[in-house]
């Protein structure tokens, strides 16, 4: 279990917490919004079980107690959601499989503040990984920003975690962070 905790970002009320059983419609809504990131990453619009899933989409290997999922609240509406998993793909490590903000958030520092705040609270963390659809230009740079090291794209394959990919999704950059140590 994760404490809800606020995040610094002028003017705004922002808080981070676990999904409740009310956020169902309001992710929904979020992902709907996010078609964008959807179509680029999985070559489709977001379909109706993707966020039913988020609450056991595991990647091979991981184990169930350490999934961690956020929601970002903005001003009382929730403006995005982390999926991500503690001690894989290594222990020590956290898989990052989704970070998504509303369009309507995106470009206000809210991604940072959060990128930055998850990372303040990940004691312990000695790798990151994410991954973001290449070409998607706003989530290279975003990752850049925060110290990742991006990788080549990798090439489309038929299993993507625990799901198996569409027929129109490309391959993905994988990025890496070693956090310092503190």
């Amino acid at each position: 279990m994760v404490d809800a905790w606020m995040i610094d970002v002028p003017g705004e009320r922002v808080l981070v917490r676990e999904p409740r059983p009310a956020d169902e419609v309001p992710l929904l809504d979020l992902f709907e919004a996010c078609e964008d990131w959807f179509v680029a990453a999985t070559g489709l619009p977001s379909g109706p079980g993707d966020v039913q899933s988020l609450f056991y989409g595991l990647p091979e290997g991981a184990d169930p107690d350490d999934k961690v999922l956020l929601v970002l609240e903005r001003d009382g509406v929730v403006s995005g959601l982390v999926d991500a998993v503690r001690n894989h793909p290594v222990p020590g490590a956290v898989a990052v499989g989704l970070f998504l903000l509303a369009p309507w958030a995106r470009g206000r520092g809210l991604g940072r503040a959060l990128a930055e705040s998850l990372l303040a609270h990940a004691e312990g963390v000695s790798l990151v990984t994410a991954s973001v659809p290449p070409g998607w230009r706003s989530g290279e740079c975003f990752l850049e920003h925060l110290g990742f090291t991006l990788g080549a794209q990798t090439p489309r394959t038929a299993e993507v975690g625990n799901r198996r990919a569409g027929p129109w999704e490309g391959g993905l950059r994988r990025a890496e962070l070693r956090p310092a140590a503190g």
